[in-house]
C-alpha cells in the first residue's frame, strides 16, 4: 500500500472518512460550527480518540485554499493507494467483480464525480493513471462526497500492462469510445469486468483500445458529440449493474 499526505474538506466527506477509518489525525472546525452532522463528527472522533479543535476562520481558509469547506477540515496522515494484487484478492470473493480504469482523467471535479458514482454502483476497485491525471486531492475528496475513503484505488504507470494482468486473472475489458464501437447495452456484462474511460477530449488511447475485448458507445442523438466523462461513466456502470440484477 502506497501512502501520500492529504486533507479532506467539507462535512459529509469528513464524516465518511471518519466512518471508514481513513487515517484522520486531526479535525479543525471554524468558529461557531453547529448542526447534526457536526455533532456526529465530534461523536465519531471521540469514539476513535481523534483530536479536534475550533480554530480561527483564517486557519480553515489556509488549509482549504479558497475551496468551499463548510467550516471543517480534516488532516490525513496518509492517503492509501492499494496494489493491484490487493484489489485482485478482494475480487476473488465476487462472482462478477467490477473494476474501473480511468485513463488520464485530468479534471478533479470529473474524477470526484466518477468516484462517487463508482462507490454507489458497487465498484470493487478503481485504477487511475499516474501521469497526466488529476491528483486525488481535497477537491476530489469533496466532490466524491467521501467515496474515496470507501474505495480501493490503485495508481498505474502502464495501462497496457495492467490490462494484461487483469486478463490473466479472468477479466474481460470494455472500453468506452465513439470510434469503431457497439451500443453499450449490447454487451453481456455478466462476467468479471474492467471498464475503461478517458477524458472526453482525447478518448482512450489507441493501444488501450486495441487491448480491449469490447468497445462500446452511448448513442448521441443531439448535436453535442460527446457526454461529460462522469455522466458517461454513470450510464455504463448502471447498465452493468442493471444486467447483473
Amino acid at each position: 500500500m502506497e501512502n501520500k499526505q492529504n486533507i479532506i474538506i467539507g462535512r459529509k466527506p469528513v464524516l465518511e472518512a471518519l466512518k471508514s477509518d481513513a487515517g484522520i489525525i486531526k479535525i479543525y472546525f471554524g468558529p461557531g460550527q453547529k448542526g447534526e452532522v457536526i455533532q456526529e463528527i465530534k461523536s465519531e472522533a471521540k469514539k476513535k480518540k481523534i483530536s479536534f479543535a475550533e480554530v480561527p476562520h483564517q486557519k480553515i481558509e489556509s488549509f482549504s485554499k479558497g475551496k468551499i469547506h463548510q467550516g471543517i477540515v480534516a488532516l490525513l496522515s496518509e492517503l492509501n493507494f492499494f496494489s493491484l494484487e490487493e484489489i485482485l484478492r478482494k475480487c476473488k470473493s465476487k462472482q462478477f467483480p467490477l473494476l474501473l480504469i480511468l485513463e488520464q482523467i485530468q479534471d478533479t471535479h470529473n474524477l470526484g464525480a466518477i468516484l462517487r458514482t463508482a462507490e454507489a454502483a458497487g465498484v470493487d476497485g478503481v485504477i487511475i493513471t499516474k501521469h497526466n491525471s488529476a491528483p486525488v486531492n481535497e477537491t476530489v475528496e469533496k466532490t466524491s462526497a467521501g467515496a474515496t475513503s470507501h474505495l480501493m484505488i490503485h495508481q498505474t504507470a502502464n495501462v497496457s500492462n495492467t490490462i494484461k494482468t487483469l486478463k490473466q486473472n479472468g477479466f474481460w475489458v470494455v472500453g468506452s469510445t465513439l470510434e469503431d464501437s457497439q451500443l453499450y447495452t449490447s454487451v453481456d456484462y455478466k462476467s468479471p469486468l474492467a471498464l475503461i474511460l478517458s477524458n472526453e477530449e482525447k478518448g482512450i488511447k489507441r493501444l488501450t483500445a486495441e487491448n480491449c475485448d469490447f468497445l462500446v458507445n452511448i448513442p448521441m442523438k443531439g448535436k453535442i458529440q460527446s457526454l461529460n466523462v462522469s455522466v458517461a461513466a454513470g450510464i455504463i456502470m448502471y447498465e452493468i449493474s442493471r444486467q447483473r440484477g
